[in-house]
């Protein structure tokens, strides 16, 4: 089915990128404007949306939301409560999706006065249709509404769905976070090129290409990771000089404590903004 033919209306609380990359996913599939609307209090972000989408952006909630069947909630942890107090008479009908870090469906519930609720964790490749989403449901979310939220979000890629809630704080430290790691090392690898005489243009290309065609390669094995690492690593070579270097100065025990301190963020994002 085509999003033409099978979605809702949907509402979008919050007009930012991992809305607009939503939008721009279910438009590229067949999907009318004329079915999407977005809440978003910047002038700017409202400009660009109407420009980009066709789409109708208010600045506010009002009765409008209340022909979608489903809300999309992209907002800011900090602002969420807020907007429900705003938008929940408007949007009572609806299936909720939530693509805010760290607020639980608890708090979600509480301010929504409803049990149909999904959060997602996406990231930023989905702006180029390249990301990936954890998803959760409540108990309440039926199995075609689970199929609705997995067409919405399979127009910017991949996604998972975990059985339990708090599985989406390892989500985000892992892939939610996980693009800023990738980026960080790009930056890593383009200072290292230069600093043994690269042009920072090629040390650059060199670098993606790098990260683009191992994450493929391993994407299309069946091979775990670490024997993918053993079959480059060839004792005595240039390749085993870096990995043992990094393995003396504990690169990757540092690695996975970075991401436990994500997932402990995103632990206090929860009691921080759920209240």
């Amino acid at each position: 089915m085509t999003p033409s033919s099978s979605f809702p209306t949907m509402a979008f609380i919050g007009g930012g990128n991992m809305a607009s990359a939503i939008i721009g996913g279910l438009i590229a599939k067949g999907m009318p404007a004329s079915q999407i609307l977005v809440v978003e209090p910047w002038e700017e972000a409202r400009a660009s949306l109407r420009k980009n989408f066709g789409i109708v952006a208010l600045p506010e909630a009002s009765a409008a939301l209340a022909s979608a069947g489903l809300a999309v909630w992209a907002v800011k942890p900090q602002t969420f409560k807020d907007a429900a107090a705003a938008s929940a008479e408007f949007t009572r009908h609806a299936v909720h999706l939530s693509i805010a870090a760290g607020i639980t469906s608890d708090s979600i519930a509480a301010w929504l006065a409803t049990d149909r609720i999904v959060r997602a964790m996406p990231n930023t490749p989905a702006l180029v249709g390249k990301g990936i989403t954890g998803l959760f449901a409540r108990a309440a979310v039926t199995t075609n509404e689970k199929l609705l939220i997995e067409q919405v979000i399979s127009t910017t890629g991949q996604f998972v769905w975990v059985k339990d809630e708090s599985n989406l704080d390892a989500v985000t430290a892992i892939s939610g976070s996980g693009p800023a790691y990738v980026f960080l090392f790009l930056e890593a690898m383009t200072q290292a090129g230069k600093d043994m005489g690269l042009p920072p243009e090629q040390a650059y290309q060199l670098a993606v290409a790098t990260f683009q065609g191992g994450s493929e390669l391993a994407a299309r094995s069946s091979e775990s990771p670490d024997v993918l690492r053993q079959r480059v690593t060839s004792k005595g070579g240039t390749t085993h000089a870096a990995i043992v270097h990094m393995q003396e100065h504990k690169v990757l025990e540092h690695f996975i404590d970075a991401m436990r301190a994500a997932e402990k963020r995103a632990q206090e994002l929860a009691v921080e903004f759920g209240k």
